[in-house]
């Protein structure tokens, strides 16, 4: 099993991810770096800072050729132009999901999106992938489950031929992991990483 280091604080975001890619033959372990700050650039591109984070990070494997994983994720809400998007982090910090919601009184367009992006370091080269989930803001905080802003999220129901994936209603934090991943951007954004390290040329550097 090919060990991945997966650099993040959010023990949440990695329980998430050793529960899509280790089913798959790779050992997911977290990565914290202590004692030095992983900056962020000031921009609104998500792909630049994982990208950001990923450099920094390389630094701190305990084997210069292990894999490293980061990911970066934000809800962008449309009424409030995309914000706050690659400043989720420390919106959710700050005002938290209750500091959203006041954001959004009186306004009827509920329509969001939370966004990631997975970028991986393998073998001297580095994979991108993005995922989106698409959704509305809840009119009150719901649930414990998950993390983040899961609370104030409830994603669009998603009709493929064969089944209809629906919280009905439920916010991510409502439901169960398992019912999560059938939505989670961060799902997705994995699941391109692994059909990207499928490919012929992928194979042949690893």
């Amino acid at each position: 099993m090919r060990t991945v280091w997966f650099m993040t604080g959010n023990v949440g975001k990695v329980r998430e991810a050793k529960h899509a890619l280790e089913p798959l033959g790779f050992e997911v372990k977290q990565l914290v770096v202590e004692g030095v700050e992983i900056s962020e650039p000031q921009c609104d591109d998500l792909e630049v800072v994982a990208r950001s984070k990923l450099e920094q990070s390389q630094a701190h494997l305990p084997h210069p050729d292990d894999a490293l994983m980061v990911e970066d994720a934000g809800l962008f809400v449309d009424a409030l132009d995309g914000f706050p998007g690659v400043y989720s982090a420390y919106v959710l910090k700050t005002l938290g999901c209750n500091g959203m919601l006041k954001l959004m009184e009186g306004n009827n367009n509920r329509n969001a999106e939370f966004q990631a992006v997975a970028a991986l370091l393998l073998d001297g080269d580095v994979f991108i992938s993005r995922g989106v989930c698409q959704g509305v803001l809840a009119a009150k905080a719901s649930g414990e489950a998950g993390f983040g802003f899961d609370p104030i999220f409830v994603p669009n129901d998603i009709e493929n031929e064969d089944i209809t994936h629906t919280t009905n209603g439920l916010t991510f934090a409502d439901v169960d992991l398992s019912v999560k991943e059938n939505f989670s951007h961060r799902r997705k954004a994995l699941d391109g990483l692994l059909e990207l390290l499928s490919t012929p040329e992928a194979a042949s550097s690893s």
